[in-house]
């Protein structure tokens, strides 16, 4: 299609033509608008050395996660989540507000390039830092709501602001926050505003204690849990159905160990079948179909093992006794198990109860005194040092639920 340079608008015609035929992605669209009315070696100088660059991070199964990225980025800038299928469109805005303020397409492009670096070192895998890289690793599978602040958080990284211990130490209080509140099944739709007020919260002075001061500060339906009622949802609640039960496991397996088992190899065993045949009817007693509807799916009677077609509804004692029973597991989560002669609501208990402990020890909730959250709380009351008109402008920015 040939156009008439200062007469034809390169992009529109590109729009219209892409109408009619195969759908590109939003990072299609973005790219042709920021580099098809340029010159030609500047379109080519900032194609070589900073588009094809980021563009070949999101290659392949990673390709769909570009459109994300350009909205979390976006979500940091304007402070307004924009729709998945209007990121294209919010780019435009937004790009034409900073031309507005004086920033040329070249900054334009290596601002974007810089943040789709520190995207890709979080949920990509890219970070060569192993301890950072295992934190991201977790929050990516538990959730992308924080991703926003995550960014915050990287570009001071990458500034010097942040160290590496300190960096580390604030993602373990997120994932911390983010499984305890999934695990007490506190609702989600707050947690876009949690994220998007917290950079607020920053006191780079104290960095890990201001973004811990905030999050436990933050009112009932936006709250941390504390340790007993952590510990009270992880023995009763359904963690079979738990959408993140896989982390769990394979971090309850793996914690403090140098060598890691892949736990993808393994599923879900209860342990007290969900078929209470007459043997286990037995077993339980009298009372066996109340014990069998309160335990069947809670944390005392699950576990992993590689022998679930073996271990099927067999009594306890053959899945304790047969070759690879819990007799002879090598999973940190069976100990116990082989010692025992029966399974009952005690030892289910028993185990749940020892195993909630070692859970509040890993997802830590941030231990300051009742008199150190008194003065966040202050603190962050306080307009002299704490900007509410921000806060309240972003809280405006995002409704309830939008995400």
């Amino acid at each position: 299609v040939k156009l008439t340079r200062n007469t034809d608008d390169p992009q529109l015609v590109f729009e219209s033509m892409n109408a009619t035929g195969k759908k590109l992605s939003e990072a299609d669209l973005i790219r042709n608008f920021v580099l098809m009315d340029l010159p030609p070696a500047q379109q080519e100088r900032l194609y070589e050395d900073y588009w094809f660059p980021m563009e070949r991070e999101f290659q392949g199964a990673n390709e769909h996660r570009f459109d994300e990225f350009v909205r979390h980025f976006l979500t940091v800038k304007t402070l307004s989540i924009p729709r998945l299928d209007e990121i294209y469109d919010a780019f435009k805005d937004y790009a034409a507000g900073q031309a507005e303020h004086g920033m040329t397409r070249d900054e334009l492009v290596v601002e974007l390039s810089r943040n789709a670096g520190w995207f890709a070192a979080m949920a990509l895998d890219n970070e060569s830092d192993r301890s950072l890289a295992k934190r991201f690793r977790d929050l990516d599978q538990l959730a992308t709501v924080a991703y926003p602040f995550q960014l915050r958080l990287y570009a001071d990284y990458a500034d010097g602001k942040l160290a590496s211990v300190d960096f580390a130490e604030i993602l373990d209080t997120i994932i911390a926050y983010l499984f305890r509140r999934a695990v007490c099944r506190i609702p989600t739709n707050s947690l876009n505003k949690t994220f998007a007020t917290l950079a607020a919260a920053i006191d780079t002075q104290d960095y890990v204690g201001s973004v811990r001061g905030r999050l436990l500060t933050l009112p009932d339906y936006r709250r941390f849990p504390v340790d007993e009622e952590f510990k009270e949802a992880l023995k009763s609640t359904d963690l079979y159905h738990l959408k993140r039960r896989g982390y769990f496991f394979r971090t309850m397996e793996n914690h403090g160990r140098k060598e890691e088992v892949s736990t993808a190899e393994y599923t879900i065993e209860h342990i007290m079948p969900q078929n209470a045949n007459p043997a286990w009817q037995d077993a339980l007693g009298a009372d066996w179909e109340s014990v069998h509807d309160r335990y069947l799916h809670t944390l005392g009677n699950l576990t992993l093992t590689g022998y679930n077609p073996e271990y099927s509804d067999r009594p306890f004692r053959e899945k304790r006794d047969i070759e690879g029973g819990f007799r002879d597991s090598p999973l940190r989560l069976n100990q116990g198990l082989g010692q025992l002669e029966n399974w009952d609501a005690t030892g289910i208990e028993q185990r749940a109860e020892r195993l909630a402990d070692q859970a509040v020890g890993i997802w830590v909730r941030p231990n300051l005194s009742e008199a150190e959250i008194d003065e966040y709380r202050r603190k962050f009351n306080d307009s002299r040092r704490f900007d509410w008109s921000l806060t309240h402008s972003i809280l405006a920015a995002f409704p309830e639920g939008q995400w």
